[in-house]
């Protein structure tokens, strides 16, 4: 017997993901999320991912576990909270800001200009 998807699945597959901070507003939508996982809600600050307005992953920026919808497809979803909880959260930085890569080449033909040719 070949299933075929239901509307729900099938309208979200090529749908965009909207990632942006939880506000007071979406409480309601991180209880749903934490009750689909069985997980505690998450602390705020919280990330949230949505897909055609509606929230299907959830994850605290300063650190936790993650809450999802287990009835879709969410784990690149959570990868791209975590990756923005991160950003957020300063990791991976040296302090100074980042060079792009053709300022860093450039750069280094700077250097060797400079150097004397023997």
């Amino acid at each position: 017997m070949c299933r075929t998807p239901d509307k729900k699945t099938a309208s979200s597959a090529g749908s965009p993901v909207t990632v942006r901070l939880a506000h007071d507003s979406d409480a309601g939508a991180l209880a749903r999320l934490a009750a689909l996982d069985s997980a505690e809600a998450p602390e705020a600050p919280t990330l949230l991912a949505e897909v055609d307005g509606h929230a299907v992953a959830a994850l605290p920026i300063r650190g936790g576990d993650a809450v999802a919808d287990p009835f879709r497809r969410t784990a690149a979803m959570v990868q791209m909270l975590e990756l923005r909880a991160a950003q957020l959260r300063g990791e991976g930085r040296s302090g100074a800001p980042a060079r792009s890569r053709t300022a860093r080449l450039w750069g280094l033909v700077r250097a060797r200009r400079a150097l004397p040719l023997r």
